[in-house]
This record gives structure tokens, sequence and C-alpha cells, in this order.
């Protein structure tokens, strides 16, 4: 027995609509799947690589000035964080620092291209060693 026309058509009208449907539902989902996922308070966390041009370049200046020993600890030190945190940072492993954390980055670079080092101001002082007796005139 052979289905009437209008049958056949009105069940291929509705396999296509349920066909679309499946197509905006699994393109949703590719969609959420290629979404960054880690959020903070104030939306995505910006991640570094090849879209943060600018903050390439200013690690690798940061690279080249804190080659010397102690350097980097003696920098986290003068930003207040960890030295662990400013290696992340310079290094690529980590996201991307505050905006605070970053002009004080490039404002210790404009100063040590001046040949000052802003960090060596809030350097803990030396212990004062008390005299013997034998020391005062």
């Amino acid at each position: 027995m052979h289905t009437p026309l209008p049958y056949a058509l009105k069940l291929w009208g509705e396999l296509g609509v349920a066909a679309a449907m499946a197509a905006e539902a699994g393109a949703r989902r590719a969609a959420e799947a290629l979404r960054p996922k880690r959020q903070n308070a104030g939306g995505l966390v910006r991640q570094p690589g090849h879209d943060t041009p600018l903050w390439n370049v200013l690690a690798t200046q940061l690279q080249a000035r804190l080659k010397p020993y102690g350097s980097k600890v003696r920098l986290a030190r003068h930003l207040g964080i960890p030295p662990q945190r400013l290696s992340d940072y310079i290094s690529g492993r980590s996201r991307l620092p505050d905006a605070e954390i970053t002009l004080r980055l490039a404002h210790w670079l404009c100063e040590m291209a001046e040949g000052r080092d802003p960090s060596l101001t809030y350097a803990t002082p030396k212990p004062i060693r008390p005299r013997k007796d034998s020391e005062n005139p």
C-alpha cells in the first residue's frame, strides 16, 4: 500500500524541523564548550598568550631586568606579592596581574631604565649592631 503524498511531505517537514532543532542545540553546546571557563567576580580572566602582545613585551623586558640574583624577591617585596606569583606572571603560567600591579611593574621598568631601583627603597634595613663598650670613645 502506498502512503498519500501530503502525509509523506508532512512527515518529512516534521523531521526537518526536528533536525534543525537538534543542530541548534548542538551549536549552543559547542559554543559553550569553546567559551573560557575561568571567571572571577569581574568577569572572564584573561590569560597570557598571543592575544596579549603588550603584556608579552612587558614580560620580556622584566625577564631581562630580573637576571641578577635576588632581584625577583626584592621586586616581589616591593609589589607586595609572593615571589612565586611574580614568577608565574612573568613566565605566562598564570593569569595576568591586575591593573595596579601591571602599572607598578611598568613604573619599575621605567625607573630601572633611568638607573634607579625603586625596590631598594623598600628593602628591609639591616639590623643595627649595638656597640661594645670598648668601641665607645
